[in-house]
């Protein structure tokens, strides 16, 4: 079992750049992909980006490709995501998600443990 804890989000204006963090508990993170979701009220959860277990590859949504960066740094047990230029309407909580599958998935029925999530507010 692995526990996974968000963090990193807030209020900030448009055009503002955050970085959240995906930390782990309870065991490696090394094997796993990790992907993060976001979910707006009344809005469906939504595939952002994820990343491989060695960090070697990673994939992005096509909303917000351009203005994210996922890393990891498996020495901490920790994936980051960098997001730059946002936006109101990039407001949710954001979620980071472990999968044991051996490839990238981007629906989130393929990710196996999740965290509580990191409410990111963008103002205009």
């Amino acid at each position: 079992q692995v526990q996974l804890v968000e963090s990193g989000g807030g209020l900030v204006q448009a055009g503002a750049s955050l970085r959240l963090s995906c930390a782990a508990s309870g065991r490696t993170l090394g094997n796993n992909g990790i992907g993060w979701f976001r979910q707006a009220p009344g809005k469906e959860r939504e595939f952002v980006a994820a990343i491989s277990p060695s960090g070697g590859s990673a994939i992005y949504s096509d909303h917000m490709k351009g203005r994210l960066t996922i890393s990891r740094d498996n020495a901490k047990n920790t994936v980051y995501l960098q997001m730059n230029s946002l936006k109101p309407e990039d407001t949710a909580k954001y979620y980071c998600a472990a999968t044991i599958r051996p490839w990238l998935p981007r629906e989130g029925s393929s990710y196996d443990y999740w965290g509580q999530g990191t409410q990111v507010t963008v103002s205009s």
